[in-house]
């Protein structure tokens, strides 16, 4: 063979190499590296047992042959639900550990944190685990998709319920003094309009805050019939207790961030949390109603190898199954172009995918204009031993 026409044969080589090859920051053709960051430690660790859950179906993967050829090391760092820690590890992540992407960073204030750096390195943020609305807006924030209902969808769910079960009742809003508690209360506002200043108290709390006991006692002072809490689950915690201790008979409402039975309930007192509801788009392992369901069956199953002496009652568990399930479908669907172009055109490429521990009629559907994972929920109510669903899937626009 000539010079030429070896040189030749090397352009056609070079040219038709896929992506993986040196393009993509983390990417080889037996490995992707990806990032994620979680509250492992600090106020909101309870929630933070996500970030297990999604090492632990990466670890599933692996174990199964990985995807396309390729095993997942998954990169899980703890910021203790600290935005500056956050920061320092998306900048550890990107730079020195080299990434393709991140997923499943937990946290509004986190996420928000490394957003503009994460856009400035061209890094997709897939699947981040807030409702923030911020984060919904596609335009904004283009390489975004998230993995939680919207905090405003789920606060349009729970006004709408509360006026119609208690519709001339006064309503206390407890929330967290950032962009995860005001989105709830702007989500009331836009629901009562000019009713909202008469008929609605509101009181905040910072995370630094050690109790929320002061609140609580103020907010039942004003004589309203329902509480909602719009924060983390420790404080979600702290005000049911307090308000059976004060004997405040409202109709409590938390947001779904907290609805673990071991990270809210339990803490509170499950006798004390009889009654309160929450909305949510999965079923609960825990539940005897689905004792005899194949998904549940195999989650069990799943949580006894790769989580075995941990709570299964902390259902931060399941979403962080529920988030490895749809990394592992992007990942099906990028094929061998693992391009941060194709990530993210996959990630917003979701077409009916049914989880098998989401509610029946849940599923999950992302476009170019929608990069919500979750848009729907169920109601449910503590009984003192299980939740009981009740009502329709819901979305923003139910009435």
């Amino acid at each position: 063979m000539s010079w030429g026409m070896r040189l030749a044969c090397a352009l056609v080589i070079a040219t038709s190499t896929p992506c993986w090859a040196g393009d993509t920051p983390g990417v080889t053709s037996t490995k992707i590296k990806i990032g994620g960051i979680f509250p492992l430690s600090g106020p909101a660790s309870s929630i933070g047992q996500t970030g297990q859950g999604v090492l632990a179906y990466v670890q599933s993967i692996n174990d199964r042959g990985g995807i396309n050829g390729r095993k997942i090391d998954y990169v899980m760092m703890d910021d203790a639900y600290s935005p500056p820690k956050a920061f320092e590890h998306a900048r550890r992540l990107v730079e020195s550990d080299e990434v393709a992407f991140m997923f499943s960073q937990l946290g509004t204030a986190g996420n928000s944190a490394v957003a503009k750096y994460l856009a400035a390195k061209r890094v997709p943020a897939i699947a981040i685990v807030t409702g923030a609305s911020k984060f919904t807006n596609v335009r904004e924030y283009p390489l975004t998709t998230t993995g939680l209902v919207s905090y405003d969808t789920e606060g349009k769910i729970y006004a709408k319920y509360l006026m119609r079960a208690l519709p001339a009742a006064k309503y206390a809003i407890l929330y967290q003094n950032d962009d995860l508690g005001r989105d709830y209360v702007n989500a009331f506002k836009s629901v009562l309009g000019a009713d909202f200043d008469k008929r609605v108290v509101t009181a905040s709390y910072e995370v630094t805050e050690p109790t929320v006991d002061s609140q609580v006692v103020a907010l039942k002072s004003s004589g309203a019939q329902a509480l909602f809490v719009a924060g983390t689950p420790k404080f979600a915690a702290q005000a049911i207790r307090r308000a059976a201790e004060t004997g405040w008979k409202a109709t409590i409402v938390i947001n779904f961030p907290s609805s673990s039975v071991a990270g809210t309930l339990r803490p509170a007192g499950l006798e004390n949390s009889i009654g309160v509801i929450v909305g949510t788009p999965n079923k609960d392992p825990n539940d005897q109603k689905w004792t005899d369901d194949e998904a549940v069956k195999a989650y069990r199953a799943f949580f006894e190898r790769y989580l075995a002496g941990s709570d299964i009652t902390n259902t931060s568990y399941l979403t962080g199954y529920q988030q490895g399930m749809v990394l592992e479908q992007i990942l099906k669907q990028c094929g061998d172009d693992l391009s941060r172009e194709n990530i993210i055109k996959q990630a917003k490429s979701l077409k009916n995918l049914d989880l098998p521990t989401a509610l029946p009629g849940v599923r999950i559907n992302t476009s170019e204009s929608n990069n919500m994972i979750w848009t729907q929920l169920q109601l449910q109510r503590w009984n003192g031993s299980r939740w009981e669903q009740f009502g329709d899937i819901l979305d923003a626009r139910s009435e």
